[in-house]
């Protein structure tokens, strides 16, 4: 059943991101882990290939380009997400060339701790930009109805440094209205520590 959900995908993805090209899916490890380095700290992320296997390879590609680096965490709303990747610390967006098919349904959930794919209405626009579950948000997950948030993989170490983001007091900043934090958290870089 598994191949034939695989298939399925491969399959769909072309038409469902239209020209855009897909990383193409690497054949190392399956758990990749990242180190995020912050200048609050640093976690470390274990990413789930099998469940995730375009997320995850176009996660690892933004890091190899060095995407990371000098981005910030600029939504950060207390008890939900830490959101990042997007943003330089003055506020301006750092462009992402490609996204990525919508993984959902992949059976992985928005629990606490876990990493996601941030993206606009569209369900396939997600990027360069990821999130931090605070907690468990199971209304991110997908239904029957509607399209998730893609879920690909857990903070394996250093939650304590991802709590400390998310208890960060925040207000207006740049170009949003709420959620900006005070005090500039900036991911200094992201380490491919495995593949």
């Amino acid at each position: 059943m598994r191949f034939f959900e695989s298939l399925a995908c491969m399959l769909l993805a072309p038409a469902l991101v239209g020209a855009q090209e897909l990383p193409e899916v690497a054949t190392g490890s399956p758990n990749p882990q990242v180190q995020i380095v912050t200048n609050l700290g640093s976690f470390t992320v274990e990413l789930d290939r099998d469940r995730a296997p375009f997320t995850v390879d176009n996660f690892l590609s933004y890091a190899k380009e060095g995407h990371y680096e000098g981005t910030i965490f600029h939504r950060v709303i207390h008890g939900f997400v830490a959101q990042g990747g997007g943003y330089t610390a003055d506020m301006t967006d750092k462009p992402a060339g490609r996204s990525v098919v919508n993984e959902s349904g992949n059976g992985l959930s928005n629990l606490r701790g876990t990493i996601g794919l941030a993206r606009t209405a569209e369900p396939h626009s997600g990027n360069a930009q990821f999130y931090l579950n605070l907690a468990d948000n199971n209304d991110l997950n997908p239904r029957p109805t509607r399209w998730g948030y893609t879920v690909f993989g857990k903070v394996i170490d250093g939650m304590d440094v991802v709590d400390e983001i998310g208890q960060k007091p925040t207000g207006a900043g740049g170009i949003f209205d709420r959620d900006v934090p005070l005090e500039t958290i900036i991911i200094e870089r992201a380490e491919i520590l495995s593949e």
